[in-house]
This record gives structure tokens, C-alpha cells and sequence, in this order.
């Protein structure tokens, strides 16, 4: 039975207290608050707070936890990285310079779209849910990936438009994603096969749940972002004056 990163499936009785000292995630957090520190702006504190502390109880908290039990767990953990963490922390570093050329919105769209699809591949993802550095290759890059196309997106400088087809773009492919989950036939994610059962769910109930999770809930960060940029974009004061 292989040592997956988060510990062994906890039984739900045992779940409030399956709390971990990840040194990898509490590093993370103190790495970034300190180069905020360093280069970023005091406006910006507060989502660089609230980003912070979201990634710390991601990996920290019990949920860290029951994504051993749950697949559906586990895609609503990636869920809140991609789609919450990572734009706060796109805010936080909005106005901090990062070396090297910008990459096209369109480019960033589908290197985000390829790892997000290339971790949920089922025997890609039964080695990287195994040891710390592929569960952290796995981590950080669909976390890189997701900080990169939001900061994108919410460029000042970007046009209203392109970023609201980057993020419908986005919500489309995610959908494509939750719904091979939702419609498969089988379970495909054989390291979940005995673990969701104490939960109440087969295999398959529990691969289905996280399609719907993958399908509805991720896209409503993408699509409320791409509801304000289109009220901005047709605010008054956004309109030049004749």
C-alpha cells in the first residue's frame, strides 16, 4: 500500500482532527509574505493575506486529509487553489514586475488547461498523489499555472474583452473536464476505491461528485470575474468622453 503525501485515509469520526504540519506549505507562505514584503504594495496587503492563509489551511486543515479519502475532495481542493488562492494572489502581486517576457493570454490559457488535465489523468495522478516531490510538482505547477493566467487576466493594461474570453475559455475546458468525470461509466482513480465507502459513496458516486465540482462550482470564480470585467468594461466612466 504506497504512503500517500497527506498521511492514510482518516476514518470520518477521526476527521476534525486529521490537522498536519506541512513544512513544504508553511514555507511557501512565509517565502511570500516575505518578498511582499519586500517588493510588493501595502494595498495590496489584504489579499495577500487572505491568499496566504487560504493556501496554509489547504494543506494544513483536515481537507488536506479526507483528499486521501475523497477524489471529490481532492478536486474541490484544487478547485479552491486554482480558482480562490490564486487570484489573490494574482491581486496581491498584481503591480510586481516578474523577470522575463509576458506570455500571451492565449498561451497562458492553454498551459493551464494542459497541467489541469495532465494531473487529473488517472495513472499521472495515482503517482502524484505518492511522496512529496510529485505531489508538489503537481501542486505548485496547477498553483503557478492558475497565479500566471490570473494575473493575466487582471492586468491593468489588458483588454477588458480578451480576459473575459481567457476566462470563458477556461470555464469551458473545466467543464469538459467535470463532465468525462461526472459521465464515466467506471471509477478511475483506483487509490480512492476503498477510502470513499466510510464516507458514504462508492467509487463512482464519489468520481461523480467531484465531475460536478470540476463542472459548476470551479467555474464560478471565472465566471464572476468575467461578470465584473464586463460591468467595468460598460461602466460610464470606462467610455471615453466625445
Amino acid at each position: 500500500m504506497p504512503e500517500f503525501y497527506c498521511g492514510a485515509a482518516p476514518e470520518p469520526q477521526n476527521l476534525a482532527l486529521a490537522w498536519n504540519v506541512d513544512p513544504v506549505a508553511i514555507a511557501l507562505c512565509v517565502a511570500l509574505v516575505a518578498i511582499h514584503a519586500r517588493v510588493g504594495r501595502r494595498r495590496d496587503r489584504p489579499a495577500l493575506l487572505a491568499g496566504t492563509g487560504l493556501l496554509l489551511l489547504l494543506f494544513v486543515s483536515p481537507l488536506c486529509a479526507l483528499t486521501v479519502a475523497l477524489f471529490s475532495a481532492r478536486v474541490a481542493h484544487h478547485t479552491l487553489l486554482i480558482g480562490v488562492a490564486a487570484p489573490l494572489l494574482a491581486l496581491a502581486f498584481r503591480e510586481v514586475r516578474i523577470p522575463g517576457p509576458a506570455l500571451p493570454l492565449s498561451v497562458l490559457v492553454a498551459v493551464n488547461a494542459a497541467i489541469l488535465w495532465f494531473w487529473h489523468v488517472p495513472q499521472v495522478y495515482e503517482v502524484a498523489i505518492v511522496g512529496a516531490l510529485p505531489y508538489w510538482a503537481m501542486q505548485s505547477s496547477l498553483l503557478t499555472a492558475a497565479f500566471l493566467l490570473w494575473r493575466g487576466v487582471l492586468a491593468r493594461e489588458m483588454h477588458p474583452g480578451l480576459a473575459v474570453f481567457a476566462l470563458l475559455a477556461t470555464m469551458v475546458q473545466m467543464g469538459m473536464l467535470g463532465a468525462l468525470l461526472t459521465f464515466a461509466r467506471r471509477p478511475l482513480y483506483t487509490p480512492h476505491l476503498a477510502s470513499a465507502e466510510p464516507y458514504g459513496l462508492s467509487p463512482l458516486a464519489d468520481q461523480q461528485l467531484a465531475g460536478l465540482i470540476m463542472w459548476v462550482p470551479a467555474s464560478l470564480p471565472y465566471l464572476a470575474a468575467a461578470v465584473l470585467l464586463l460591468a467595468a468594461w460598460g461602466a460610464p466612466a470606462s467610455r471615453p468622453v466625445p
